[in-house]
């Protein structure tokens, strides 16, 4: 089996980081779900013996890897700018010399334009 073509490599690497990026935007909700969960809890609970004695110390551990995983979001947009820039040039250089199938070229265009949506997104 013959190893797999630049255009490839440079689609597939943008198809991992539009899939990694959709990961954390659902870890962020998530996690936002669970601050609001805790700070309900605190509200109506406060001064009762129901509330739980880690409920403060759980709401501030969820608020701070709240604010890691935001922090994520601008080194992966930046490595998905730059893995679109080189998947742009892969498919221009394919598309000039013809060494590529229309199949790939189709993926990588696919995968280029799923990587700009989120580019553009940014900007």
């Amino acid at each position: 089996m013959a190893p797999p073509s630049a255009l490839t490599i440079a689609a597939q690497s943008v198809q991992r980081l539009v899939k990694e990026e959709s990961y954390y935007h659902k870890e962020q909700a998530s996690q936002e779900a669970r601050i609001q969960k805790l700070e309900e809890d605190i509200k109506t609970k406060a001064g009762t013996e129901d509330l739980d004695q880690n409920a403060e110390y759980m709401l501030k551990q969820e608020q701070k890897a709240l604010a890691e995983t935001k922090n994520v979001f601008s080194p992966l947009h930046q490595r998905i700018a730059d893995a679109v820039q080189k998947l742009e040039e892969q498919l221009a250089i394919s598309e000039s010399d013809g060494t590529a199938s229309e199949e790939e070229i189709k993926k990588a265009k696919e995968a280029l334009e799923a990587g700009q949506k989120i580019a553009e997104k940014e900007d």
